[in-house]
């Protein structure tokens, strides 16, 4: 009896693109890209159903039996091909919820995840360099020929326009302490529902202080509380509707906060570090366009504009930043990072003596 040959199927999550010359395969469930001839894109299309190898060598036999067999290995090494009768793993199966949004906003959403971090004094001189070689755009836009009016004084009396400009992202933090009240307050103000409102036939809608598209509200946030007064060190879920935390896992440090935010070890000093996720089946359940997934980056600088206009509005020293260590994050969260994903993160401390 011969041999029994296996069958295979091309990976759902594929795009190819040209760059530099050179055809390019990008499987963005698993991060691997290489350079290929553009006969493999011939033999993924081949693969679009299930497939025997023994089919593929008979339909490419101009190539040799020994030529596509080694292709046919390779793009199933490199996970271009899967086996047919393998059950999805657990990323393949979340992305599948992505179906509407795929690929353009699950190959961003992934492609973007995990990226390497440069060092900050590396990266000055980098951009101190390309300076020399290619000046910075303008800072400002301009119509030369168009009619100018000068606007009346801009009105500053009171508390909020006194916030909005002191706004600023720290890097230096006092040793104090960051009270409970203040975290309260800040979680308060800017991620618990405020209100509800009645959708005959639907749920309620979450109303909030920042907008969300068609009150989807799919952020979530999570609390590192480092050094918080009346507060044990851990990891937190906030319950946005109760206004409780909910305790995930106890202990947090300095060296945890740091590797949560690559390079940026000035933060180290934070008592708090808030970690916005996305849970996008909210969103995606009503809007089934791609285009959707702008919405939900949108929704979370809403939230951090606030939490930092609270934290300067309570005398402490907030930022926020968007260089994280993704997959760390996740795993910590026990997330998925592709129903619920990890977008920001904005922390606080006191401020320096």
């Amino acid at each position: 009896m011969g041999r029994r040959s296996r069958w295979l199927r091309r990976a759902p999550w594929l795009v190819a693109y040209w760059h530099d010359g050179r055809f390019v395969l990008d499987n963005y469930a698993t991060g691997v890209r290489i350079s290929a001839d553009p006969l493999a894109a011939r033999i993924l299309d081949f693969f679009d159903t299930s497939q025997s190898i023994d089919a593929a060598t008979a339909a490419f036999s101009d190539f040799g039996d020994a030529s596509v067999r080694a292709a046919v290995r390779a793009l199933e090494r490199l996970s271009f091909l899967v086996p047919a009768n393998r059950n999805p793993d657990a990323r393949s199966s979340a992305l599948a919820t992505w179906r509407h949004w795929n690929p353009a906003a699950g190959f961003f959403h992934l492609s973007t995840k995990d990226v390497r971090y440069t060092a900050r004094s590396v990266a000055d001189e980098f951009l101190q360099r390309k300076s020399r070689r290619s000046p910075e755009p303008p800072q400002f836009k301009r119509y030369p020929g168009a009619r100018r009016y000068a606007l009346p004084p801009i009105a500053e009396v009171g508390e909020f326009p006194t916030v909005l400009t002191t706004r600023r992202t720290w890097r230096e933090f006092g040793r104090r302490p960051v009270s409970v009240r203040d975290v309260s307050t800040l979680l308060g103000l800017t991620w618990r529902v405020q209100g509800w409102l009645a959708r005959p036939g639907l749920q309620d809608r979450p109303l909030k202080t920042s907008p969300s598209g068609g009150a989807r509200h799919p952020i979530e946030v999570y609390v590192l509380a480092r050094r918080v007064h009346g507060l044990p060190r851990g990891l937190y879920h906030y319950a946005a509707d109760t206004h409780r935390l909910e305790l995930l896992r106890q202990g947090a440090s300095r060296r945890q906060l740091v590797q949560y935010l690559p390079t940026q070890s000035w933060f180290g000093g934070a008592a708090a570090l808030m970690l916005m996720t996305a849970v996008f089946p909210r969103t995606q359940w009503k809007y089934t366009f791609p285009r959707a997934y702008r919405v939900v980056l949108a929704e979370a600088g809403h939230l951090c504009q606030t939490f930092c206009l609270t934290a300067t509005w309570l005398g402490l020293a907030p930022f926020c930043t968007m260089a994280l260590a993704d997959s760390r994050i996740e795993r910590d969260l026990g997330i998925d990072g592709v129903t619920e994903s990890v977008l920001y993160a904005a922390g606080v401390g006191t401020r320096p003596d």
